[in-house]
């Protein structure tokens, strides 16, 4: 929300010795990486969508349970008198920042945010525009989020803040109004067993399709907002010409509107309308910018007011998965394949696709693995997953993306690997193509991946010693005590030898399979071919990707070479007479021949 100055410290004090006690007693299990993944960036959810283990904005907003074992974090946030959206603890680690950005999203038009930190130092500095604070611990404050914005902690100890979304009742705001005249006494606000916190949450979902009066709302604004980065007479001109796109855009949204209302015959002219604003927006808003924060004018158009135009209820249609056992080269597949523009993506390894949702996490009833089946699939879980495609959905070029008829989904997570019956019950027209390694390079890598610690991905499992890496598959706690390259050679063989299973349950068009040598030794022959599975063509912009060799993948841990294996040679030796016959498995792959098209590893 825009604020008249950067920041607005409220004349009340918390204890902050007591909610540091609360946040004690919460499990560490419950610390989620912050949903962008900016590094040194956790939270614990309080208020979230049904009060579940979730970020998302849009939904019937309750407590979760670490809020409801914390009666002063109650009693503080029920202070207020305010209809509160969501809201965490925020930890940032020793020597940890939040990089510069300024909050442009459509949720922040209307809501601002309150800050109380718990543990601090005065070191620990928060950047709003042209001003730097120090905000104490037990104090309250309120920033102007529409500026640029950023927060370093150059200390060896952890931050932790209270932070809270709300859009403000009048009350809120005259008692921010009084908190910045001059003289204004701090109150306390001490923790008392006996009171009882009311605490009332958002309940409103985003429209079906946004109402004119708040689209002209929002672009009205965005308006005021605009001035071009350079003051010549072309600029002048090109800034005059947006304007009337952003004017035209309103009317002709109305018109719409009046025609169809929220019906779903209507999407589709609602939706050309919004896209080819869209489309004239990129061309026409180079070097326009809005006047506070310098963001450009496309982006702001497309984060406050396109996106949330139109609530997606189109499903997901033939998505296609890369299933493989980790360290297989999928990461350098799939990047590959994500150069198609006739491919939508989620921006990379989309762990919090499935493990956002709490009945699909680690613990909770039926799940005691990354295995998951059509029997943990609710219709809870299936709408969660296709609103997050909706919401996270980007294009080849790493741009915001529609859902759309038309929209094909390429995903890739090896977690996702052993949850090959959960996608099938949840996306009947799902493609899968299966990449499998063989397994000297391929433990080798695993092993490497441990020792790094790059790749954990559980800590504190009940049944296993110190932190667990990569894929969990089922019968992990066996593992426990047992030599590296045993973990190693067990992920594996369990990945490959389930996938081999679930796949062969499935029709033989729907899926495929590659080895990862038959890619490098011939990429372009191997996409042509996959292409073709998929039924898209080999468009211009992977062509291009195809014409160089191809690049180390983000994930890459030490430059590729055909003997690295070898410097594990005799823990991976070991461990080759388990794998045997998964191996001979993937090997016969190699020869199972698609008669029609003349290609290998279709089954």
């Amino acid at each position: 929300m825009r604020l008249a100055e950067p920041f607005h410290r409220l004349s009340v004090k918390f204890d902050a010795a007591r909610m540091r006690e609360e946040i004690e007693r919460i499990p560490a299990s419950a610390w989620t990486a912050h949903p962008n993944g900016i590094p040194g960036n956790s939270s614990i959810r309080l208020i979230s969508v049904n009060g579940e283990e979730n970020d998302d904005v849009n939904g019937r907003m309750a407590m979760t349970p670490h809020l409801a074992q914390s009666p002063y974090l109650r009693q503080i946030l029920g202070s207020f008198g305010v209809v509160w959206g969501r809201s965490r603890l925020m930890r940032l680690a020793p020597g940890a920042s939040v990089p510069q950005h300024a909050d442009i999203n459509y949720h922040w038009f209307s809501r601002v945010r309150l800050h109380i930190p718990v543990i601090t130092r005065p070191e620990v500095r928060f950047h709003c525009g042209d001003d730097a604070v120090h905000m104490a611990a037990g104090e309250a404050w309120l920033f102007d989020n529409w500026r640029q914005h950023r927060v370093e902690n150059p200390t060896p100890d952890e931050r932790i803040h209270l932070v809270a979304d709300t859009s403000g009742s009048s009350s809120f705001w005259q008692f921010v109004a009084r908190s910045q005249l001059p003289g204004a006494k701090d109150v306390d606000f001490p923790y008392d067993p006996k009171r009882t916190a009311t605490l009332v949450t958002e309940q409103t979902m985003l429209a079906p399709v946004m109402p004119p009066a708040e689209v002209e709302l929002l672009i009205r604004d965005l308006r005021a907002e605009l001035v071009a980065l350079n003051s010549s007479p072309a600029s002048t001109a090109q800034l005059s010409r947006y304007h009337a796109l952003l004017d035209n855009f309103c009317k002709d949204w109305r018109q719409l509107y009046l025609l169809h209302g929220e019906t779903e015959s209507g999407r589709g002219e609602l939706l050309n309308l919004r896209d080819g604003v869209r489309s004239a927006s990129k061309e026409l808003s180079e070097g326009l910018v809005a006047r506070a924060n310098r963001v450009s004018a496309h982006t702001v158009l497309d984060a406050r007011v396109l996106r949330p135009m139109v609530v997606s209820t189109v499903a997901v249609r033939r998505p296609v998965f890369i299933v493989a056992a980790p360290r297989s080269g999928s990461t350098l597949l799939y990047e590959t394949l994500a150069a198609n523009r006739g491919l939508s993506n989620l921006g990379g390894e989309a762990h919090w696709l499935v493990e956002s949702i709490s009945e699909l996490q680690i613990g909770a009833p039926g799940v005691a693995s990354n295995r998951l089946t059509a029997a943990n699939l609710s219709s809870t879980a299936a709408s969660r997953i296709v609103k997050a495609i909706a919401d996270k959905l980007v294009d080849s070029d790493g741009h915001p993306a529609v859902l759309s008829p038309t929209t094909r989904l390429l995903e890739k997570t090896p977690k996702n690997s052993l949850r090959i019956p959960f996608f099938d019950g949840l996306f009947p027209d799902a493609q899968f193509i299966f990449l499998w390694r063989e397994p000297r390079s391929n433990v080798s890598s695993i092993i490497e991946a441990w020792r790094s610690g790059n790749w954990k991905t559980y800590n504190g499992l009940d049944g296993f010693d110190g932190p667990w890496s990569l894929i969990l598959p089922p019968d992990w706690p066996s593992m426990n005590g047992k030599p590296l390259e045993e973990i190693a050679a067990f992920q594996w063989e369990t990945t490959n030898r389930m996938v081999l299973e679930d796949l062969a349950l499935l029709p033989q068009r729907r899926w495929t399979s590659v080895s990862y040598d038959e890619f490098l030794s011939d990429p372009s022959a191997t996409i042509e071919r996959l292409c073709a599975f998929i039924d898209l063509d080999v468009d211009e912009n992977l062509r291009r990707r195809l014409a160089s060799p191809l690049p180390l993948s983000r994930y890459t841990y030490t430059p590729p070479a055909r003997d690295k294996w070898e410097n594990n040679a005799e823990q991976v030796e070991r461990i080759m007479p388990q794998i045997e016959s998964t191996w001979r498995r993937l090997e016969s792959l190699r020869v199972v021949k698609n008669l029609r098209s003349g290609t290998y590893g279709a089954r």
